[in-house]
């Protein structure tokens, strides 16, 4: 490893913890020391404990800057958590934000090498037998670029976007719900490789170019081109918080990115080109696939596991269990399988290999993953999908469900999938799942929002103005930075490019 940097390692800690929510006991310090700053000075308190409010159109006594006020005594205000700069509006606290709805539909689409862009539906049901059984039909097969697609991505919270990225040079942007062509991207210089939405209001994408791009859905204004890798960026990877990324590319380094205020924070050499990279559901493992190895580190940058596979690996994801401690992460092979190994949560346990998904007859290039609620009647819930996509033109979806727990498994185990559709023989590159149902119904070809929808503009308005602003008060981070500084460079500012939109 390079010779540490304080100042990047530094950065890296407080944008992570910032994500983690790790920071919120010294947020809520500095509230409550802002609370006591702006609560009613000792004469006036003690005037409304004993029941004496302010004469009619006479101001309290001692030195206040609120308007006199006629009322009785009103309690001492709330603390309040910080806000941003010029905004005047609190962000809800984890225990105010509610979870959003799981669909109990979902869409899957794909690219092939062929040019086509296949888009189907998926929905469940249950047999009179109380079989719960999952079905795919097509929505759409046409050809939508000039050269292969090598990357495709819905948004979140309803999938109405789809950006599909290709070896034109092109991103197209493509509206789900209305099955139509909104426009095309023409930003980078060079193939796309891959595409990630954060939030359904920004998209990021990366090139051959060696450049990051963020863009707003709003008007897909580009808002960001992020400069830092010296050729090829291969994958990227959004923490779960959506406010941090990953990036690896052919130059062999790791690089993290801050995507609240679009720059680079820092970087390190792993010795090796990272094709893929992928962070864990909870946001504090991820992981690095060069060939046919991974490497699993902590988000301190401490290497903790090293998987070699027998196999050459095209794509890996984490996922939660459905029963059980633990993650599962799903690795593609050139095996034409998905290997499942378990990360457990004693970091000192080496994952282990347990279940397989099979049913390809060639290799298996991407998968995806997706919780989805199922029907009453199924006896559950919920549960999780996994699609997957291979050279032999079949998409897989599989049920989580199936797949045992550790404990039970005594050898490998192997799981079918549960739906299955075929392209005659594409050659099927990328897919992404979304979201299938949407509320609200259409009415005179325009969609009617549902009564308690939010306005999309409106979100994704106050959303940029985060992403433009700079943090309010620096948090002073200590300088025991847990082995995190071993590893990681500071990014240099001239490596981050602002692009201003019209």
């Amino acid at each position: 490893m390079p010779k540490p940097n304080n100042s990047g390692a530094r950065d890296a800690i407080k944008f992570l913890k910032k994500a983690r929510g790790e920071d919120k006991p010294k947020a809520a310090e500095r509230a409550q020391k802002r609370a006591r700053i702006a609560s009613p000075p000792p004469s006036s308190a003690a005037a409304a404990s004993k029941g004496k409010a302010p004469a009619k159109g006479k101001a309290a006594a001692g030195p206040s800057t609120s308007k006199p006020k006629a009322s009785v005594a009103t309690p001492a205000p709330k603390p309040t958590t910080s806000t941003a700069k010029g905004k005047g509006k609190s962000p809800k606290s984890p225990a105010e934000e509610k979870p959003a709805p799981l669909p109990s539909t979902f869409k899957v689409v794909a690219g092939s090498y062929e040019k086509l862009l296949y888009g189907l539906s998926g929905s469940t049901s249950v047999t009179e037998e109380g079989k719960l059984e999952f079905h795919m039909k097509p929505m759409f097969m046409f050809p939508a670029h000039a050269s292969c697609i090598k990357s495709v991505a819905a948004s979140p919270q309803g999938g109405k976007w789809l950006a599909t990225g290709s070896a034109d040079e092109i991103i197209k942007i493509w509206d789900l719900r209305r099955k139509k062509e909104v426009g095309g991207l023409m930003h980078h210089e060079g193939s796309i490789t891959h595409l990630s939405f954060p939030s359904r209001s920004f998209l990021l994408s990366a090139s051959e170019d060696g450049t990051l791009c963020i863009f707003r859905a709003r008007d897909w204004a580009v808002l960001r081109a992020l400069k830092g890798h010296k050729g090829r960026v291969n994958a990227i990877a959004v923490h779960p918080s959506g406010k941090v990324a990953l990036s690896v590319g052919r130059d062999r380094t790791l690089r993290m990115w801050d995507l609240m205020r679009g720059k680079g924070v820092a970087s390190t050499k792993i010795g090796k080109e990272g094709e893929t990279c992928q962070w864990s559901t909870d946001g504090s493992l991820f992981a690095v696939q060069a060939g046919s190895s991974i490497d699993i580190y902590s988000s301190t940058m401490e290497l903790l596991h090293i998987i070699n596979h027998p196999a050459r690996l095209h794509d890996l994801r984490f996922c939660k269990r459905v029963n059980g401690e633990g993650e599962l992460l799903f690795v593609a092979a050139e095996d034409k399988e998905v290997s499942i190994y378990a990360v457990h949560e004693d970091k000192s346990k080496e994952p282990a290999l347990f279940a397989q998904l099979v049913g390809h007859e060639n290799r298996v290039k991407q998968l995806r993953t997706l919780e989805i609620s199922l029907p009453e009647k199924s006896g559950r819930s919920s549960t999780t999908i996994v699609s997957t996509v291979s050279s032999d033109g079949n998409i897989h979806v599989y049920d989580i469900n199936d797949v045992p727990n550790v404990s039970e498994a005594k050898e490998i185990v192997k799981v079918s999938p549960v739906a299955t559709y075929s392209t005659n023989g594409t050659r099927l590159t990328c897919l992404t799942l979304a979201d299938g149902d949407v509320e609200g119904a259409e009415v005179g070809g325009k969609r009617k929002r549902s009564e308690g929808e939010e306005d999309d503009e409106e979100d994704e308005e106050e959303d940029d103005l985060e992403l433009d602003e700079e943090e309010e008060e620096e948090e002073v981070v200590d300088e025991d930075d847990g082995g995190f500084g071993s590893g990681w460079e500071d990014e240099e500012e001239e490596e981050e490019e602002e692009v201003e939109s019209d």
